[in-house]
């Protein structure tokens, strides 16, 4: 069996009402002319939209079949075990040229119940804003179903939700339950569990091409809604240059920062997870297995087979990635030099 090597994807553009051009423009995707793109999917594991590599050897091969080919050498024997070929993540990237529906996403134990087959939490990074571009993440007050329920029918749902101005670099965690939406005027990155589960509250009573409302999921959602009030709903993080510095980690996915103006060694021997990586700004050289190369640029999305367990990531510029793996619960024993 010939080697693993880094993974590229064919993205995989969504069109959607809110979409426009601007993944070209933030991020350099080719986007169609006249094509309203709010998505584009790096690496997918969702049934029907499975991604297909596009660079080496194993181009055109979908990802559930190289897991069942390659198991724990390509997503981590710990991976592997706890999810079989089904691919853990989804790995976004988002254009919000205009605000997206109000939305909630059930958790595990309701998307089962209802025969999906994980709930969906996710995370965002802001990637770019323009100026006062704000989202939507919770409640603003203390409520419950029928002050909710009020508010929807009167048409002032997003009277009694929690609005964030919002700048690059910003980070929100949207966990399952939580009431949330992306506003206009921005770009972002998006991990989140592998779901397309989406349970539409409010849509602002727009129309669509054919003059028709998109259809709302309100009593789906209820279900699903945490009322609670949180102190704050955006994660803060500190990020070092050169350096992986953690963003967030759940039981999900953890994601890490790297700023880099100099190379960076990688060390994954005791991770036992697949590794993505999301280049926001810049090109990197990704060396591995001493001395093979690949080039990952602003845009593009990469996944580290779990059996490369050494890399050294060197920029050709001033350079930004997200990293994301699934973390051991017991010990994330990852280091770093």
């Amino acid at each position: 069996m010939s080697e693993l090597y880094p993974l590229k994807f064919k993205a995989l553009l969504k069109e959607k009402i809110w979409g426009g051009q601007n993944l070209n423009s933030s991020l350099n995707k080719s986007i169609p002319e006249n094509k309203k793109i709010g998505e584009s999917w790096e690496i997918s594991g969702v049934e029907d939209n499975i991604s297909v590599v596009k660079n080496g050897f194993l181009a055109e091969n979908e990802l559930d079949e190289l897991i069942e080919i390659y198991m724990g050498d390509l997503v981590g024997d710990k991976v592997y075990d706890k999810f079989g070929t089904h691919f853990p993540l989804l790995i976004k990237f988002i254009d919000a040229n205009d605000v997206l529906s109000i939305q909630v996403h059930p958790d595990d134990k309701l998307a089962k119940l209802r025969n999906s087959l994980n709930g969906k939490s996710e995370m965002w990074y802001v990637v770019d804003a323009q100026k006062d571009a704000e989202l939507i993440s919770g409640f603003n007050q203390e409520t419950n179903k029928n002050h909710y329920l009020k508010y929807l029918e009167n048409n002032e749902l997003p009277q009694i939700l929690n609005h964030e101005k919002v700048k690059a670099g910003d980070v929100f965690y949207i966990p399952a339950g939580r009431v949330h939406a992306i506003g206009a005027g921005i770009v972002l990155a998006e991990i989140q569990q592998t779901s397309d589960v989406t349970y539409r509250i409010f849509d602002w009573n727009r129309k669509d091409s054919d003059g028709n409302s998109r259809e709302l999921h309100t009593d789906e959602a209820l279900d699903a809604i945490d009322f609670k009030v949180y102190n704050n709903y955006k994660t803060e993080y500190n990020s070092e240059k050169n350096a992986a510095s953690k963003i967030l980690s759940n039981k999900y996915f953890e994601t890490n920062i790297l700023d880099l103006e100099k190379a960076l060694e990688i060390d994954s021997n005791k991770l036992d997870s697949f590794i993505i990586y999301m280049c926001l700004e810049g090109k990197v050289e990704i060396k591995y297995y001493e001395s093979e190369k690949i080039i990952i640029e602003k845009g593009e999305t990469i996944l580290i087979p779990a059996v490369i367990e050494h890399l050294i990531l060197n920029p050709v510029v001033q350079s930004k990635l997200l990293e994301v793996y699934i973390p051991d619960q017991k010990n994330d024993a990852k280091s770093k030099k």
